[in-house]
């Protein structure tokens, strides 16, 4: 299958977005797509200072020479602009007073920002990308700090999008850096996913798995040509970011496209994390949780299941009620506290449920080791792709300190309710273990 008939039926299978063009030096292309998808509409263009001279200039004259009456651009001018509650309440003030279409002139912070505040006008919008830095273009919700908490706000993603690879590789390269990274974190979690489709806990979406994985590990292969900010190889790593937002949309869930790789930044954004003054992109935090989850998985095949004792794990396992006070001594004190335990105790299985689990992976440990190592790099495969590319390799390259890191792990199994790898290893007895690898004498990140 090629390109073209990859995205087509990428676009056959998402449920919000009905155009996307992917090329280099298209911007001229705005003006149809525009009046094509919003006909007889006038056009907002919302931009922070960089996307305005990066592509919102051109977007706004090209707009305006071909016929489409145009608001005053939007453009953003706070230096910390990210994507908080009080942004959402300045956009929607502003669009609140226009029947216009925004047209976001931008990456991950300026899209989820038009994406969310469109919603909330009942409108539409379209999405000129000006880095190859989110999958977040495409998908069907917006990841908006709200109340000190990261959140996943229900919302349509963009009618229309437009990528100019030629823009696209003219970004700073720690941004393709970062959405090189936002990409290959499909890999390890698509192999958590293969764990809770062989529990029977999620069953994998047959069309939104083969929108993301089928042409996944194609678009990662040339991270030598992404570092040199090629156009020609930026494009295929574009298309799969794309690619992925479509199979959210089809799935109605960003399982497709992320897991406890994504968990770690979650719980740093919602601390308020910094580093030398400013907050790691979330595809540099992603690209360290990538890592710790490939760590995690070799350590994972270290394990024979078919030895393990069904009957004292499912012994050791914790009532409901040992889970929640666990829970409230782990987060006393967090402004997150609520929701950490309200997560884990939503996903909480009852004895029963653990045997069963354990029993099926007793009894098939082998063909799911089998899957898992063909979906899931290791973590020298993985180190490599992400250390060309300028990612981030080790904790500290975002800040956190390895000791942090390790007491952040029960943290990040709590937060979110979607079944994951940690589960499993909680379960079998075995996560601690799994941890030690990473963390203890020898391991590669090993605590001093």
């Amino acid at each position: 299958m090629n390109n073209n008939q990859r995205v087509a039926k990428a676009l056959a299978a998402a449920t919000e977005t009905a155009a996307m063009e992917i090329g280099v030096d298209i911007l001229d292309r705005i003006p149809v797509m525009f009046k094509e998808q919003f006909p007889g509409k006038r056009a907002l263009i919302v931009a922070d200072e960089n996307t305005w001279r990066a592509a919102g200039e051109a977007t706004y004259a090209f707009l305006q020479q071909a016929g489409v009456e145009c608001d005053e651009p939007y453009i953003f001018t706070d230096k910390h602009l990210h994507a908080e509650w009080t942004f959402i309440e300045m956009l929607d003030e502003r669009l609140s007073a226009t029947d216009a279409i925004a047209v976001a002139v931008g990456s991950g912070t300026i899209n989820d920002l038009c994406k969310l505040c469109s919603y909330h006008q009942q409108r539409p919008y379209m999405c000129v990308a000006t880095a190859a830095s989110v999958d977040g273009y495409s998908s069907f919700g917006a990841s908006i700090t709200y109340k000190n908490m990261k959140q996943t706000f229900t919302c349509p993603a963009p009618k229309a999008i437009l990528a100019d690879v030629g823009v696209m590789a003219k970004a700073p390269a720690e941004m393709t850096a970062a959405g090189y990274a936002d990409l290959a974190a499909k890999i390890p979690a698509g192999a958590e996913w293969i764990i809770a489709d062989f529990l029977g806990v999620e069953p994998i979406h047959d069309v939104a798995w083969h929108i993301v994985q089928d042409s996944l590990k194609e678009s990662l292969a040339d991270p030598e040509g992404v570092a040199a900010l090629r156009p020609e190889a930026i494009a295929p790593f574009v298309e799969g970011l794309m690619l992925s937002g479509f199979a959210m949309q089809a799935a109605r869930s960003s399982r497709p496209a992320s897991c406890t790789d994504h968990l770690f930044s979650h719980l740093w954004n919602m601390r308020n994390h910094t580093y030398n003054g400013v907050t790691p992109s979330h595809g540099f935090q992603v690209s360290v949780g990538t890592l710790f989850m490939c760590a995690m998985f070799d350590q994972m095949y270290k394990s024979d299941f078919t030895q393990i004792d069904v009957d004292r794990c499912v012994n050791n396992w914790c009532t409901l009620d040992e889970v929640r006070f666990a829970a409230e001594k782990l987060f006393a004190g967090e402004p997150y506290a609520e929701l950490g335990i309200t997560e884990v105790t939503a996903k909480y299985d009852d004895k029963a449920e653990v045997r069963r689990q354990l029993e099926l992976i007793k009894a098939d440990w082998p063909e799911l080791k089998r899957k898992l190592q063909e979906q899931c790099y290791t973590y020298d495969e993985m180190y490599r792709y992400l250390s060309i590319v300028g990612a981030p390799v080790k904790p500290e390259d975002v800040g956190v300190s390895k000791s942090q890191m390790l007491a952040d792990v029960p943290f990040v199994r709590h937060i979110r309710r979607r079944y994951n790898m940690l589960d499993l290893g909680l379960r079998a007895g075995l996560l601690d273990g799994w941890v030690d690898g990473i963390f203890g004498q020898g391991g590669i990140w090993e605590v001093k």
